[in-house]
C-alpha cells in the first residue's frame, strides 16, 4: 500500500490523515505531469535567488486587528504581483463588515482544540460560515465497547453563540473502531450510529461531519468488494438516522458530511472514492468535504493544491452516469489556509507551517514571492545555513482563483483549517 498523507489532526503527527488521500505512487498520471513542471520552476528561481539567516524561535507579539472601510479588492490586494511587505502591512488590517459574503455556496470550516485562534476567528466571522466542525470526537474500540471520546473539548457556549448567528455546527467524528466490529456485528453497528446520533441529540449539534474512509483504506477494507458495500451501508444509515431528527436550534433534520479523499491519479484504485461512491451516497449525505490539498509532500517538494489538480478530481468524481448540477453541490471543495516549508537540498523534509509560521519567514528574510503560472500559487525561496528551502503558503491571489473554480462548478467550501490562515483571507470569501 502506498504511504498515506501527512496528518492534519496534530501538528507533525505521522498518524493516518483525516481525508484519508494516498502519497502517489511513482507513476505517470496527474500528478507527476504537475510535479515536474514545478521542479522546473523551483531550478529556475533556485538559480535567481540567494539568502542566508536563521529564522528566529521567538514568537512576536500578536498583533492586534486593524480595521478599515475598503475590502482586499478595493485595496487592490488580490493579485499576482505580491510583496512580502505588503502581506506583512495588510494582513492584520480586516474590512469593518465582516458580514458581506463574496462566495455565495455553503462554506465549511474546520476548527481545531490545538489551534485556539480557530474558535475566535469563527465567532468573529460566523456570518461567512455556513458550517463550522469543531475538530472534537473519536469513535473508538474498548475491549468489547464502544467509545466516543472527546467530550472534553466541548464548548457549549461557543456551540450556542454560532447557532445564534446562524451558522450550522457539525462536530467531526473520527471512526477509529475496528471495522471488523463496526461492520460486521450488527449490535456494533447500531450502538455506533445510536452513540453519535445521541451526542448530536443531548449537544444540540446540527450534525456531524464523518471521516473514515482512511481508517477502512488502512485496515484495507476497501479492497474487500464485500466490506467496502458495508462499509458505504454504514454511511448510508447513519445518514438516514440523522435525518430523522430535527435539530434543536433549527427546524432542518441534522446533517451529515462525509470525508473524501481526491482522486490522485488518472486511473482510480480500490482505495479511491469514485463517481460510483459518490451516488450510492448521495441520497443519504447532505454533502461531501472534498481534501484537495496536500498533493506534495517532503519527498515530492511543491504546491498544496494545483488547479488543473482540483479540476481533474472533480471531474473525476462527476463523471458517473447519473451525475448532476445537484451532485456538484454536494461537494465542499477543500481550501487550505495552511502551507508548507520544504527542504530542497540535504535530503527531503520540511513540513506544515501555520499563518504564524509564514509572518515570521517573511520578517526574517523579506524574499521575493513568486507566481506559478502551473499551479496558480505562490511560493518563495529562502537559504537556512545554506539549506535551500520552498515555501509554499496561500495567498490572497491563489484563494481567489480556487473560490472562482469552486463558483464555476457550483460547490461549496471546506476549509482546514481557519486557524491556521491569515486575518484578511476571510474577506475573499
Amino acid at each position: 500500500m502506498p504511504p498515506r498523507r501527512r496528518d492534519r489532526r496534530r501538528p507533525r503527527d505521522p498518524s493516518p490523515p483525516p481525508s484519508g488521500t494516498r502519497a502517489p505512487p511513482a507513476a505517470s498520471g496527474v500528478h507527476i505531469t504537475l510535479l515536474a513542471s514545478v521542479v522546473v520552476v523551483l531550478v529556475l528561481v533556485l538559480a535567481a535567488l540567494g539568502f542566508s539567516g536563521r529564522l528566529s524561535q521567538s514568537l512576536p507579539n500578536p498583533q492586534r486587528l486593524q480595521t478599515t472601510a475598503r475590502s482586499v479588492y478595493e485595496r487592490g490586494l488580490v493579485k499576482r504581483d505580491v510583496s512580502a511587505r505588503e502581506i506583512l502591512t495588510e494582513h492584520t488590517r480586516v474590512s469593518e463588515n465582516r458580514s458581506q459574503r463574496h462566495f455565495p455556496n455553503p462554506v465549511l470550516a474546520y476548527v481545531t482544540p490545538w489551534n485556539s485562534k480557530g474558535y475566535d476567528m469563527a465567532k468573529l466571522f460566523s456570518a461567512k460560515l455556513t458550517h463550522i466542525s469543531p475538530v472534537w470526537y473519536d469513535l473508538k474500540s474498548d475491549r468489547n465497547m464502544l467509545v466516543l471520546e472527546g467530550e472534553h473539548n466541548i464548548d457549549a457556549t461557543w456551540v450556542s453563540e454560532l447557532q445564534s448567528n446562524g451558522s450550522l455546527v457539525v462536530p467531526r467524528v473520527v471512526l477509529e473502531a475496528f471495522p471488523v466490529v463496526v461492520l460486521l456485528e450488527k449490535k456494533q453497528k447500531a450502538k455506533a450510529i445510536d452513540l453519535i446520533v445521541s451526542e448530536c441529540r443531548n449537544k444540540g449539534y446540527n450534525g456531524i461531519v464523518l471521516e473514515s474512509w482512511s481508517r477502512w483504506a488502512a485496515y484495507g477494507v476497501l479492497d474487500d468488494p464485500e466490506l467496502r458495500y458495508m462499509a458505504l451501508q454504514f454511511v448510508k444509515e447513519l445518514g438516514e438516522a440523522l435525518h430523522s431528527i430535527n435539530s434543536i436550534s433549527s427546524s432542518h433534520h441534522l446533517e451529515l458530511i462525509y470525508v473524501i479523499p481526491a482522486p490522485r491519479m488518472q486511473e482510480l484504485s480500490n482505495q479511491d472514492f469514485g463517481p460510483e461512491d459518490l451516488l450510492q451516497l448521495a441520497d443519504s449525505v447532505d454533502g461531501f468535504s472534498l481534501m484537495t490539498y496536500d498533493f506534495s509532500g517532503p519527498q515530492n517538494p511543491g504546491p498544496s493544491a494545483p488547479l488543473k489538480w482540483i479540476q481533474h478530481s472533480l471531474t473525476t468524481l462527476l463523471s458517473a452516469k447519473g451525475s448532476s448540477r445537484n451532485h456538484s453541490r454536494m461537494i465542499f471543495l477543500g481550501i487550505n489556509f495552511y502551507g508548507n516549508d520544504f527542504l530542497l537540498s540535504r535530503g527531503s523534509g520540511g513540513g506544515a507551517i501555520t499563518g504564524r509560521d509564514f509572518v515570521l519567514l517573511l520578517e526574517k528574510y523579506r524574499p521575493s514571492l513568486q507566481w506559478d503560472e502551473r499551479s496558480l500559487e505562490h511560493f518563495f525561496i529562502y537559504s537556512d545555513e545554506g539549506v535551500k528551502h520552498a515555501v509554499f503558503y496561500p495567498t490572497l491571489m491563489s484563494l481567489s482563483v480556487r473560490l472562482d473554480e469552486a463558483r464555476n462548478w457550483g460547490t461549496g467550501l471546506s476549509i482546514w483549517e481557519i486557524g491556521q490562515g491569515l486575518d484578511y483571507f476571510f474577506y475573499v470569501i
